[in-house]
């Protein structure tokens, strides 16, 4: 019997991951949806109760959450008069008016913002639930979505599951999802596009299954693939995610190059005899007028209100200034490019010490978390029962999650570099784009709970080579109890350090010599 490339390779993928409709059937079956809503379930239980902890601004949360009231209040963010911590505290108590019609000058999109704000319209911004819902509900879409991408990815209900699992149980972003900070959105939004490109892969693939089918005959590229929606969709996610934070448009190239990568691999498969060049003649231009040019669009509708607020700040700029900027533009558009430059400037000269900056190398092993809030509440006795209590909200990542998830990146490294895994590479390009960019600005002030956006490929490297291990188990009746020993083993214990550590992640009123248990290395102090 004859073997095409296409068969074998499907054969050999269904051998080490499943093949793409294996995945697919395994992500939409019943049972799929089932271990779905019950992971989510958990990521929403660890996220929405007891919301209002502490009932006061933490750390940045003094900038997005009245720039957001604001936003949805006036058209743009503006100023509050006074001294911060008085408004701050004013705020808290519910007087939430006290902002004047003079713009504010900020330095990250609107979209992230917007959001903050609509869950102040919908829930009341005098509470601190209404300030933090988005984030909330954002958090634990979070969870669902890197289920689905486990299941889809990784060709296991369980897998999925697993993936899901570890993110829910994850403190960096149970924080962030109890916090409004940017940064929360900003993953969820790349994390979506990932996902729509990820079903885009497989969508292609089937397709390309069906027009290269026998009795056609293997073309030197392989046929153009039409309309793809769910690759417009995450142009659209792209362009929303760097209307969160401009960090984003590393992820805008690194995807964009991946999702042309998987369509050479799917020509490949489907007996293509040049696959890179049908990839770069067929699909690289549909590629990039769908991740760059929708997403470009899709940045552009973020500013809408900007534009039409003539208060905004830098909305005036270019009627005052005649003759300046980019004069072949459009008034308004003049503006904005003048904003974008000094924006620019302040992200890439931003050197101001701060006593949480960290420089990326730390991130991944969490060697300097970042303090969001803590107090010492009193009266102690009456409140912990000790002499002396602390509160906290701690943006640490389960410590254990990730420092095996670091050796597991470590391992993921070697697949691609020594057997060029592609559930790897895939496992990695969240690193890649958001991780390694921040090395060309260490010597700007920045800080470990960036890298909440890179926890879902942390926990999917992670869940992959646990799936690798309990595999290479099953081929030894000898080796397959020990290796479920260990995986399960390794998750208990992940379960119990975060179960350790959910007070410095909610808030909660512990004893101080509690809070002094919990602080395992001299950097979380």
């Amino acid at each position: 019997m004859t073997t095409t490339r296409g068969d074998a390779g499907a054969r050999t993928g269904a051998h080490v991951r499943g093949t793409p409709a294996v995945a697919a059937r395994a992500s939409s079956s019943t049972l799929g949806w089932v271990v779905t809503l019950a992971v989510t379930a958990v990521g929403a239980g660890l996220r929405l109760p007891a919301l209002d902890r502490p009932p006061t601004l933490v750390f940045d949360e003094t900038y997005y959450v009245k720039d957001a009231w604001t936003l949805v209040s006036l058209g743009y963010e503006a100023q509050w008069p006074g001294d911060k911590d008085e408004v701050d505290a004013a705020f808290a108590s519910g007087d939430v008016d006290a902002y004047s019609t003079e713009p504010s000058y900020v330095v990250h999109p609107p979209v992230a913002k917007l959001l903050i704000g609509l869950g102040m319209r919908l829930v009341g911004a005098d509470t601190a639930v209404g300030w933090r819902i988005a984030a909330a509900l954002t958090g634990v879409l979070a969870v669902l979505l890197v289920t689905r991408v486990g299941m889809r990815l990784l060709g296991s209900v369980w897998a999925g599951g697993l993936a899901g699992l570890l993110l829910a149980l994850d403190g960096s972003a149970i924080v962030h999802s109890r916090t409004s900070l940017l940064d929360g959105f900003l993953m969820v939004l790349v994390l979506g596009a990932f996902a729509a490109l990820l079903v885009d892969r497989d969508v292609a693939r089937a397709r390309l299954r069906r027009l290269t089918a026998p009795p056609r005959a293997p073309s030197r590229w392989g046929p153009s693939l039409g309309p793809r929606p769910w690759r417009l969709l995450a142009g659209v996610l792209l362009g929303l995610a760097v209307g969160t934070k401009w960090s984003a448009l590393t992820f805008v190239a690194v995807l964009g190059l991946l999702t042309v990568g998987w369509d050479a691999a799917a020509r490949h498969a489907a007996g293509a005899r040049r696959p890179v060049l049908g990839a770069l003649a067929r699909d690289a231009a549909p590629a990039l007028v769908s991740t760059v040019g929708v997403g470009a669009v899709a940045y552009l509708a973020s500013w809408t209100s900007w534009f039409r607020s003539p208060g905004a700040y830098g909305r005036q700029w270019a009627a005052a200034h005649p003759g300046e900027g980019v004069t072949w533009l459009p008034e308004a558009m003049r503006s904005l490019v003048k904003y974008h430059q000094d924006m620019w400037g302040f992200h890439t000269t931003l050197t101001a010490e701060h006593s949480y900056a960290a420089h990326p190398a730390g991130w991944l092993l969490q060697l300097r978390p970042t303090s969001f809030f803590y107090q010492a509440p009193e009266p102690a006795q009456a409140l912990c029962g000790a002499e002396r209590c602390s509160q906290a909200v701690t943006s640490l990542g389960n410590p254990l999650l990730w420092w095996l998830a670091t050796a597991a990146v470590v391992v993921c490294l070697w697949w691609v570099v020594r057997r060029r895994d592609p559930v790897a590479v895939a496992c990695l390009v969240g690193l890649v784009a958001g991780w390694l960019p921040w090395f060309a600005y260490s010597e700007r002030t920045i800080f470990t709970f960036y890298a909440v956006v890179l926890l879902p490929w942390l926990v999917l490297s992670l869940t992959y080579v646990a799936q690798r291990v309990l595999r290479w188990g099953a081929r030894s009746p000898d080796r397959l109890p020990a290796t479920r020993v260990v995986v399960g083993a390794a998750l208990l214990a992940v379960v119990a350090v975060s179960l350790w550590f959910l007070p410095l992640w909610t808030g909660e009123v512990i004893p101080f010599r509690v809070w002094q248990m919990h602080m395992w290395l001299p950097g979380w102090v």
